[in-house]
C-alpha cells in the first residue's frame, strides 16, 4: 500500500506538468496558427546543421545524438516564447490585467491588488518590496488622482520609505503589461529584508479592495519542465 501510494505521489508532478503543457499550447494555438509547425520549423535546421557538421568530421550519428537535445531545447525555449505572448494578449486591455502580471512574479514582492478602486474602474496596486513601494496604475483619465490619493496615504503610513509609480499601458511614459515584471526587476534594493517584513506587517491592516482579476495562465506561472 506504501509503495503504491509513493508511486501515485511521484506519477502526480509528471501529470501537473504534463497538464501545463497541454495548457500553454492551447494558449498559443488560440493565438496562433500552426504552433507544432513552427516549433519543427526551429527543431529541424537546428539539427540538420548539427548533423551536417558532424558528418563533416565522419560522425554523423554521434552529432545527431548530442544535438537532439539541444534542438529540442530551442525549439521548446521558442514555444514558452509563444506561450507568453500568448498569454499576454489574452488579457491585454483587461481591467486588472496589470494585478494578474504583478501577481505572477515568484518572489520578492507582496501584492496588493486593486489597493485603490474608483466607479470608473480605474485601479492602483500595491507591491511590497526591497525597493520599497510600487504603486501600479491601471484606468483613463481618473487614474492620475487616484495614485495621488494613493501616494499620499502610503507616505502617511509609511514615512521615509521610498516610492514608486508606474502606469500600465502602451501610450508613452506607460509600461506594456509584457514588460511590466521587467520594469519591476529593475528598481534598486534600497531596504533589507528585516524592514520589509516591518513594511509588510504596518501595512498589512490597510488592504485593498476585492475586484475580479483576469485569471488565466501567465508566463511566470508557466513552470515549464526542462526537457530531460
Amino acid at each position: 500500500m506504501a509503495f503504491g501510494r509513493k508511486k501515485k505521489e511521484a506519477g502526480a508532478p509528471r501529470e501537473k506538468r504534463f497538464k501545463t503543457i497541454r495548457d500553454a499550447y492551447a494558449l498559443a494555438k488560440g493565438e496562433y496558427s500552426f504552433v507544432l509547425l513552427r516549433c519543427l520549423a526551429i527543431f529541424v535546421p537546428f539539427w540538420a546543421i548539427g548533423i551536417g557538421i558532424g558528418a563533416s568530421f565522419g560522425r554523423p550519428g554521434y552529432a545527431a545524438f548530442v544535438t537532439f537535445p539541444l534542438a529540442f531545447l530551442a525549439a521548446f525555449f521558442f514555444f514558452t516564447r509563444l506561450a507568453s505572448n500568448a498569454a499576454y494578449a489574452s488579457i491585454e486591455d483587461q481591467p486588472g490585467a496589470g494585478a494578474s502580471v504583478l501577481m505572477a512574479i515568484r518572489k520578492g514582492w507582496t501584492i496588493t491588488a486593486a489597493a485603490s478602486v474608483n466607479k470608473s474602474q480605474d485601479m492602483v496596486h500595491r507591491a511590497v518590496g526591497r525597493a520599497g513601494i510600487v504603486l501600479v496604475g491601471e484606468g483613463g483619465a481618473a487614474l492620475r488622482g487616484l495614485m495621488i490619493d494613493e501616494r499620499r496615504r502610503m507616505e502617511r503610513f509609511a514615512p521615509g520609505v521610498p516610492i514608486h509609480e508606474l502606469v500600465v499601458g502602451n501610450r508613452d511614459g506607460e509600461v506594456s503589461v509584457r514588460k511590466l515584471q521587467r520594469r519591476m526587476r529593475k528598481f534598486p534594493k534600497k531596504l533589507s529584508k528585516v524592514q520589509v517584513r516591518e513594511l509588510r506587517a504596518r501595512l498589512k491592516s490597510v488592504g485593498g479592495m476585492n475586484v475580479p482579476i483576469p485569471k488565466g495562465p501567465m508566463p511566470k506561472n508557466l513552470r515549464m519542465p526542462r526537457p530531460r
